[in-house]
């Protein structure tokens, strides 16, 4: 398990990690035989909330879904696989960064299908936003992706 800096109140972004998988079947796909762009969201939110919530051990709700880009498409039969971490931990948000990839189950081919970056906010009880502990940063790419999120949050302030 990874180790969270009782001193700072930090935590690592591997405590944060999340990695989903799931069969993609017929009641997925719309009528050209692909999965539905909204299902892919659906996932991307779900397994992004996980992460933030894994990161503040609190509720949190999403506050915004930066870019989304479908890639190549995900047909049925496939395996759609999310992974998911806290890039950057603000005052009382956090950017989490997800990775979408297709896998073909009979051939084993992977295929990077989609990225987004969501940006989730820690809430108490009365659904008021509350502080979240730093982010640890332990190697270089933690360090490069909380870099990048701290430049996508400036230029959305823009």
């Amino acid at each position: 398990m990874p180790r969270v800096d009782d001193a700072m109140g930090a935590r690592p972004v591997a405590a944060s990690r999340v990695s989903s998988c799931h069969l993609v079947m017929p009641n997925d796909l719309n009528f050209l035989g692909t999965i539905f762009g909204g299902k892919v969201m659906q996932y991307i939110d779900t397994t992004a909330a996980i992460a933030a919530m894994r990161h503040s051990r609190r509720v949190c709700v999403t506050a915004s879904l930066d870019r989304l880009d479908f890639h190549v498409p995900i047909v049925g039969g496939h395996v759609i696989m999310l992974s998911a971490s806290v890039n950057h931990a603000f005052r009382t948000s956090m950017e989490v960064g997800v990775r979408v990839e297709r896998e073909d189950p009979l051939t084993g081919e992977i295929a990077h299908t989609a990225s987004a970056y969501l940006t989730f906010v820690a809430i108490d009880a009365s659904g008021r936003a509350v502080e979240v502990p730093p982010l640890l940063l332990e190697t270089e790419e933690d360090h490069r992706r909380s870099e990048a999120a701290l430049a996508r949050r400036q230029a959305r302030k823009r």
